[in-house]
């Protein structure tokens, strides 16, 4: 629950429904329906500005007592709007609620410690997914399951190079046989000669070995 005293609230998780939900309860509990279009501003973190974030936290409140600040993806704010953010949770406005909407704490550990005096919402958060998570699924054969996996790893930064090596890793632990242990090392050795030589994109040159490797029926147990 979010107390209608916090004046400043982390909403952290991916649970959208749930956070909506949890925005609709503090609007009701704080804001009129005749006013509350005057009384709500919401942001987006990456797209904000530090002045226009600023003056949202600067504007009083229309008819109302309290008006509320909503920054959403609030992980993307730029790192002199976050230290603003610091300055202002040390002394915030009375007249305004700050929501602060987090998709998730990975990465930003310090950043939300550091809020003073926030309430903190805590909504279902994904588990970040692993390369071992991705081999679980080559094993199992599962290719768009895989796929879906290698976009989010290298969406989040990870270095194809890093993906390759723990795919080695984990796959060639599987093989007693000598055979088998052979051919998965030319995928992969084909899969690294494309990336390092530049014939293909590293991100293709993956997919093709997961493509190879999920058609491989000989994977232990």
């Amino acid at each position: 629950m979010v107390r209608n005293d916090s004046s400043i609230c982390l909403f952290i998780g991916q649970d959208c429904p749930a956070k909506d939900a949890a925005l609709d309860t503090i609007k009701k509990d704080l804001l009129s329906r005749r006013t509350a279009e005057f009384n709500l501003d919401v942001v987006f973190g990456k797209e904000t500005s530090l002045k226009e974030l600023q003056e949202k936290l600067l504007f009083l409140p229309v008819q109302s007592s309290k008006r509320i600040v909503v920054v959403k993806d609030a992980q993307a704010l730029k790192q002199e709007a976050k230290e603003f953010v610091l300055a202002y949770s040390r002394k915030p406005s009375g007249q305004v609620v700050l929501v602060l909407d987090f998709r998730s704490s990975e990465g930003q550990d310090v950043f939300i410690r550091q809020v003073a005096g926030a309430r903190v919402v805590r909504f279902q958060e994904e588990k970040p997914q692993t390369v071992f998570d991705l081999s679980r699924q080559i094993e199992a054969g599962k290719v768009a399951a895989s796929l879906t996996i290698l976009n989010s790893l290298l969406k989040k930064g990870e270095k194809p190079e890093l993906i390759l090596g723990g795919l080695r890793v984990r796959l060639e632990r599987q093989f007693n046989d000598i055979r088998q242990l052979k051919k998965i090392s030319r995928l992969l050795l084909e899969c690294d000669q494309g990336i390092k030589t530049g014939v293909m994109r590293p991100s293709f040159a993956l997919e093709k070995l997961i493509v190879s490797l999920c058609s491989f029926k000989n994977f232990p147990g």
